[in-house]
């Protein structure tokens, strides 16, 4: 059953996320979430995500502009490298608290609050109208870099930051995304080689089936995207990922998945 419902999210998801503002992890992880451990989620959607991109690459890779990945690109690869150690070390703490509710035992460990508290955020980002027209100078680009290639490690969201900053690069249409892509492929490259210290732990063999399935699915999802999605805004259904995101992630953080 969850290979079915991570697939139709994955395909849904790469439709609409090929030009919205927000990404295919920010919703796939929580999706993931769902069947597995917190850990083995985010590295799950890493995978798939990072194919996606690849995919995408060869649609739209050409057009990114080469000094905004130096300057952008970089230092989000360095710090990818600082938010998935992070994720590997909380990973491990044992939970903070347990309660039992109804004859249930619920336990909160600190990554899944954590990681519940950043999906809220990122959430709220794309619901609080101010945040929706913050945007970064020029020069802030290294730092938006830093923040963006972190919480890519850490949760495998790393959109919100990223076009926060992009979007002030005097880059085109297509240039933007294209630089997107290419800066998201290089972090999911970094996650995951980080990631697979842990692999064999966290269970990812048991788990390739889903894996090619899901990632075929978001593939076929983008090509669809980048045919007949290039001009259409999807706010309303933003909107209503994000309220969806915040009711599970407060699941998450009470313990309840």
């Amino acid at each position: 059953m969850e290979i079915i419902i991570i697939s139709i999210a994955a395909f849904v998801t790469a439709i609409l996320t090929f030009f919205s503002g927000f990404g295919l992890g920010t919703i796939l992880t929580p999706v993931f979430i769902i069947f597995f451990p917190v850990d083995l989620a985010i590295a799950l959607t890493g995978i798939v995500h990072f194919f996606n991109n690849i995919f995408k690459l060869f649609l739209v890779g050409k057009k990114a502009d080469k000094k905004v990945l130096i300057s952008f690109g970089l230092p989000a690869v360095i710090a990818a490298i600082l938010g998935s150690w992070l994720l590997l070390q909380i990973s491990d703490l044992e939970p903070i608290f347990t309660y039992v509710v109804l004859g249930s035992t619920f336990d909160v460990s600190p990554v899944k609050l954590i990681i519940s508290i950043l999906l809220i955020g990122f959430a709220l980002i794309d619901l609080i109208p101010y945040f929706s027209n913050v945007q970064f100078d020029k020069n802030k680009l290294p730092f938006g870099g830093f923040l963006s290639g972190f919480f890519g490690g850490l949760s495998g969201n790393q959109g919100a930051f990223r076009s926060a900053f992009l979007i002030k690069a005097g880059l085109s249409k297509e240039s933007f995304i294209a630089t997107a892509v290419v800066v998201s492929t290089f972090v999911d490259f970094t996650r995951l080689s980080v990631y697979a210290t842990r692999f064999t732990k966290v269970g990812i063999q048991e788990n390739i089936l889903l894996i090619v399935i899901a990632t075929t699915a978001a593939i076929l999802g983008a090509f669809i995207g980048n045919k007949l999605l290039k001009k259409i805004t999807l706010k309303f259904i933003q909107i209503l990922v994000a309220y969806m995101l915040i009711l599970l992630s407060i699941a998450l953080g009470a313990g309840l998945i």
